[in-house]
């Protein structure tokens, strides 16, 4: 929960709006501002405190304990002008609540911690338990002295300034090691933990089975991932319990997905009282991974028989790969979620042209990979090749990554080894829409008109169809120097179905510091004006040219309820 404080009907309003975006995420403190604070700082994860940093300061003093614990805490000044992280940048996720902050109200986020003003990820920010020297080995990156990075297995990280060898290190592992001098153990959530109980087990028996276990074999508990069961366990209260105090998720399967999972020691009890020869073994096996510690049983000090089995493995790390869209090329359309996909990435993808777009938002230490015009299907194998390393990869394309981009190529070579997340982007087909006024107000389609992918009497059979079924087209790749008959070619098949004075917009480089935009008619439509870096949009029967702009409304009605309008705007 992130507690508000205001203390000025200004911080007020601005409070109120925080309120309003999350409404299940935070909570209005009201009364006087120390009693507030005190009580939200008691309360709460994280605080935004409309209030002087200085005053902050005096208030949450008394009430610090460590940054391990404490909330974070962001101050915003009267004006709204600043968001400022002020305490538990890292731990509190202070830092990422100010630029959350910042998105909202519009204002500056302010972050001072070390790592972050140089692009750097806090070694205590990856998503893992982290041990050791910390500070030492987070300052010897910063003041780039060598760094090695000591993996038992691959993971995907985000970038790290890492060398094979150095006096620091950051060492990978779910072994049982105790971090050595100037060095940081990552946890990776890479153990799965299958559990097996007796109706009524107790948790503690449950708990400790798998505690001692772990120890037995050398392994973190720290690196868990999950505990994994039989759908008939799903409820047991042992088991339950026992997820919820190692703070992981509970997986459970079908007693006939575990029956057919080759095991080491299946059992006659448990397939007479669930359904399958294996509970423990075969639930951890399910997540792919190699076994390490085979079936376990409770061990009782009353002498009764164990109401509780475990068996441990290790899940082959998945890669990450994130197909990005970039937008249509202005910094300001490309998403959030984009800019936080390419700072986690430790290998980027893609065009020459789209990296030089966005190299100034990656982490430093990121691998970078691009090659030119042509090569769209080895930028998808590579990247592809990449993430089944267990690398976090970013494949980035321009527009939407979906739409005549690189998401295609990437998920026709990729298999279910490897995580893949898609994150949208704004096409160049909606970016020129949006300079034209509305042409896409009705039912759109996009044809591409290159013919290096697709043969030409499958585009003619397209345009046909659009043309008799009165869709608005945007055309894509509409043409080049090698490639100049394929426009007049399409322009001339919708002819055959709409009037000459049908709207057509033809935008350039839309978003981009060149961008132009022009709204003619199908009739007057010169070819030889449009190349590879635009897009024309041609309108249906429907479409008209109000106020300078081109319109489709949503229904055809409007034609009937507006004809004068329609007619005047014709005649100009």
């Amino acid at each position: 929960m992130i507690g508000l404080i205001s203390a000025t009907s200004a911080g007020a309003a601005a409070r109120d709006r925080l309120a309003a975006a999350w409404p299940s995420r935070a909570r209005v403190y009201d009364g006087p501002v120390g009693d507030a604070v005190r009580r939200a700082f008691a309360e709460c994860e994280q605080l935004v405190c409309f209030l002087a940093t200085g005053a902050v300061v005096r208030l949450i003093a008394p009430l610090l304990g460590d940054k391990a614990s404490d909330p974070g805490v962001v101050c915003v000044d009267e004006g709204g002008r600043f968001a400022v992280s002020l305490v538990g940048g890292h731990g509190g996720g202070a830092n990422e609540l100010a630029r959350e902050v910042g998105e909202l109200l519009g204002a500056e986020p302010v972050v001072t911690t070390a790592t972050d003003a140089v692009g750097l990820p806090g070694l205590d920010t990856l998503g893992f338990p982290v041990e050791g020297d910390v500070a030492g080995v987070s300052r010897a990156v910063l003041d780039g002295e060598p760094v090695a990075l000591k993996a038992d297995f691959a993971w995907p990280l985000p970038a790290l300034r890492v060398t094979e060898e150095g006096a620091y290190s950051i060492r990978l592992t779910d072994r049982l090691v105790e971090p050595a001098e100037q060095e940081v153990v990552l946890r990776p959530p890479s153990l799965v933990v299958g559990v097996g109980a007796s109706k009524g087990a107790p948790v503690g028996e449950v708990l400790g089975l798998v505690e001692d276990a772990l120890r037995d074999a050398g392994l973190s508990p720290r690196s868990i991932a999950e505990l994994a069961t039989v759908d008939a366990k799903a409820e047991e209260p042992g088991i339950v319990e026992a997820a919820e105090r190692l703070g992981v998720p509970l997986v459970t399967y079908s007693a006939e997905e575990l029956a057919a999972v080759d095991v080491p020691n299946p059992s006659d009890a448990p397939l007479a009282a669930v359904g399958t020869p294996s509970v423990a073994e075969a639930a951890a096996l399910m997540s792919g991974g190699e076994l390490l510690v085979p079936k376990r049983k409770s061990a009782r000090e009353d002498g009764q028989p164990a109401m509780a089995t475990c068996a441990v493995v290790r899940r082959p790390a998945r890669g990450r790969l994130a197909v990005v869209g970039l937008g249509p090329g202005a910094r300001d359309l490309l998403t959030p979620r984009a800019k936080a996909e390419l700072r986690r990435a430790s290998v980027l993808v893609g065009l020459d042209q789209y990296v030089d777009q966005i190299r100034d938002l990656l982490r430093p230490g990121t691998r970078i990979l691009e090659s030119g015009l042509g090569a769209e299907e080895e930028r998808a194998r590579t990247a592809v090749a990449q993430a089944r390393k267990g690398q976090a990869v970013a494949l980035i394309g321009s527009g939407d990554a979906g739409v005549y981009a690189m998401a295609s190529p990437a998920l026709a070579e990729a298999s279910d080894d490897i995580d893949v997340i898609g994150v949208p982007g704004v096409t160049a087909a909606l970016a020129a829409a949006a300079l034209l006024g509305a042409p896409l107000g009705h039912d759109h389609v996009s044809i591409s008109l290159s013919d290096l992918h697709t043969p030409w009497e499958v585009i003619e059979r397209r345009v046909k169809a659009a043309a008799e079924a009165d869709i608005v087209v945007t055309f894509y790749n509409p043409r080049s120097r090698g490639r100049d008959w394929q426009l007049p070619k399409a322009l001339s098949v919708l002819a055959g179905h709409r009037e000459p004075t049908t709207p057509v917009g033809v935008v350039r480089n839309a978003s981009r510091p060149d961008e132009s935009s022009t709204l003619t008619t199908l009739a007057a439509l010169d070819p030889e004006t449009v190349d590879m870096m635009t897009v024309v949009t041609v309108g249906n029967t429907a479409t008209r040219r109000i106020a300078g702009r081109m319109v489709t409304p949503r229904g055809y009605r409007w034609q009937e309820s507006r004809p004068d309008q329609a007619e005047k705007e014709e005649a100009r």
